[in-house]
């Protein structure tokens, strides 16, 4: 039955992995290759530790920690490094391709002329 879990979990791990690098190599402008390491990667590796204390927990007497750390380590640190990326891109003014949406603008638009008096 543990084997079919680390299977599992392996497998999940090199799936969601894959996604993130493929989507990082696919995906047009800077914004949207932040969420391919960011999003699926780190599930992926993420699920590769948790399969690792898993295995080396039940093969030693003893709880494996240091892959629980690193795990918890690294769903601290990506999305922390992904908002500084994005926040100093955006201070760069860097392109991106996605398009604003019109009607949200005309929205905010009207809005801010409605509690405007003259």
């Amino acid at each position: 039955m543990l084997e079919y879990l680390l299977s599992f979990l392996i497998l999940t791990g090199a799936i969601f992995t894959f996604i993130g690098s493929l989507g990082l190599l696919r995906l047009n402008d800077f914004y949207m290759r932040l969420h391919g390491p960011t999003k699926a990667t780190t599930l992926g590796v993420g699920s590769l530790l948790i399969a690792s204390a898993v295995f080396f927990s039940n093969r030693d007497a003893g709880l494996s920690l240091h892959e629980i750390l690193i795990t918890l380590f690294l769903f601290i640190t990506a999305p922390v490094s992904a908002h500084l990326l994005a926040k100093a891109a955006l201070h760069l003014n860097l392109h991106s391709f996605a398009k604003i949406p019109i009607k949200s603008i005309k929205e905010k638009a009207s809005s801010d002329t409605i509690g405007i008096k003259h």
